[in-house]
Order: C-alpha cells, then sequence, then structure tokens
C-alpha cells in the first residue's frame, strides 16, 4: 500500500488545519508547527520525540505536542501508522477557552505527549471526520468548540503552573523572532549573535537548548513555514521556494518532505483542489 497526506483547511476559527495519513516507512526529521498537533492513532502505532525523549502513540491513543514544540515521528509498528490530526494555532485555542467557566490562566500546555482517553479520542476522530465531509456549519463547528474544551480540561495545564516549561530569556526570543519574521534573511551567525548580545558559541548552545534546534535548522522551520503561506496563495513551486529562502525548488522539496510527510507539488493541488470544491 502507498503512502499517503492528505492536507485540508476547515474554514472554522478563521482556517483550521487538517491531515489525514497513511505511513510506511515515512521518518519525520525533528520539526515544528505553529499549531498544537492534537492527533488521533488509527491504526498501528507511532514514535515520535517530544519534550526531551521518545514515546510510543498506539492504536485509539490521542498525541499531543504544543505550538512550537520540536518533535519527530516515525512507525513503532511492521505495518506503519494512520492517523488524523488538527492544528489549532495558539490564538485559534485563546478564541475557544475564552468563555470558558474553568478557563486556565493563560496559555494551555499539555505535559503528556500521549494520553490514553478512548471517549475524547473517538470523539476527536469523529470531528476530524466531519469537517473533511460535513457541510453543516452548526454541527462542524460545535463540534470544534466542545472538542478542544474538553481536551484543555482534561488534559491541559496552565503555561504559569508548575511545568516542564522554561521560557528562554529575552535575549534569545529576540534571536528567534528575528528568523520567525523574517525567514528569507541570509543571516549570518555573527549578525544573529550581535542582535541578541550572545558570542556566535553561546548562542548556538543556547538556542538549541532552549527551542530544540540549532539557529540554522530553526531557521529551515520558520522558512517552511512561510513557503506553505505562499502556496496556499497560488504562488509556483518555484517562486515560493526563492521567496521563502530555499535555494532552489529541490532543496525546499527535500526538506518540505521530511518535515511535513508530504511533496509542496501534493501539498499545492490539495489546496488547489480544495479551494475549487468549496
Amino acid at each position: 500500500m502507498t503512502e499517503k497526506a492528505t492536507y485540508r483547511y476547515a474554514a472554522e476559527l478563521g482556517g483550521l488545519e487538517l491531515l489525514q495519513a497513511d505511513y510506511r516507512r515515512q521518518t519525520f526529521s525533528r520539526h515544528s508547527h505553529e499549531g498544537y498537533t492534537i492527533g488521533v492513532i488509527e491504526s498501528g502505532a507511532q514514535q515520535f520525540y517530544r519534550t526531551g525523549g521518545n514515546h510510543i502513540a498506539p492504536r485509539n491513543s490521542i498525541i499531543l505536542v504544543n505550538a512550537d514544540e520540536i518533535h519527530s515521528g516515525c512507525a513503532a509498528s511492521a505495518g506503519g501508522w494512520a492517523y488524523r490530526a488538527m492544528y489549532p494555532l495558539p490564538e485559534q485555542m485563546d478564541a475557544v477557552l475564552s468563555e470558558q467557566p474553568q478557563r486556565l490562566a493563560g496559555t494551555p500546555y499539555f505535559p503528556e505527549p500521549v494520553v490514553q482517553d478512548p471517549a475524547l479520542a473517538w470523539q476527536l476522530d469523529m470531528l476530524i471526520r466531519t469537517l473533511e465531509t460535513s457541510t453543516n456549519r452548526l454541527q462542524r463547528e460545535s463540534m470544534v468548540y466542545t472538542l478542544l474544551a474538553q481536551l484543555v480540561l482534561r488534559h491541559a495545564r496552565s503555561r504559569g503552573d508548575p511545568a516542564p516549561v522554561v521560557l528562554a530569556p529575552p535575549r534569545l526570543q529576540l534571536a528567534k523572532a528575528f528568523l520567525d519574521e523574517h525567514p528569507a534573511a541570509d543571516t549570518s551567525l555573527t549578525e544573529l549573535s550581535a542582535l541578541a548580545g550572545l558570542s556566535p558559541y553561546h548562542l548556538v548552545r543556547q538556542f538549541k537548548q532552549y527551542f530544540g534546534l540549532p539557529p540554522h535548522a530553526y531557521q529551515i522551520q520558520a522558512r517552511l513555514r512561510f513557503a506553505k503561506t505562499l502556496i496556499r496563495q497560488r504562488k509556483s513551486l518555484a517562486a515560493a521556494a526563492v521567496e521563502a529562502g530555499f535555494h532552489d525548488q529541490s532543496h525546499m522539496h527535500r526538506h518540505f518532505k521530511k518535515a511535513l510527510g508530504t511533496t509542496p507539488g501534493q501539498y499545492a493541488l490539495q489546496h488547489r483542489q480544495r479551494r475549487l470544491s468549496a
């Protein structure tokens, strides 16, 4: 059976990215997403890195990765794994949770990478399937709000609570913000170090300590995010690659496949098909 990854966008919350995937040999490099990763394993098992260690997610378990958190992924069973996932942005989570009576004080943080909650796993699977197929707006939106609120209530804590989350010093936050805001910039380590007020050695060491990747690898992730935005805007793949800061289209293709499990061309085609069918 061939591997497949289908990305879709639901209209809810201003545009909610969804993924339906079936992998046999796919190995994800360490990468991050702007949004949370909330997934349910439908068959097989996945092994992935998160929060400084490796974890196994078997069938019917929920995978939770916080926004901008470094993680990876590969098969943990002989037949690979299949799953569905959604990627709500932090601001989208805040929109859902802003009026909850038991609202957390701050952005939700999921401490456990894998949770066993059969009832909620079933609801998550049904939600994503509904967003893929149903045109009933009231049903879709109701399910999104209910699922995310329950997930946070049961399995999240506030970043203000005692938790294994240590905020990076302002100097490192400044360097990270520059890479996020200027992903295509041809920035040298010397220039980035001067911006942060750190020596090159300390910048590389501390950046990886706090953000999980050294600056040059994090820059690739920022460029991939920008490239996705350009592709959704219907830029050509060659133009998106250059504008996002990659050497050429093949350079973007290689990193795109390793981080997202699909090619830029497939991603562009799926987005065009979604728009045509909307």
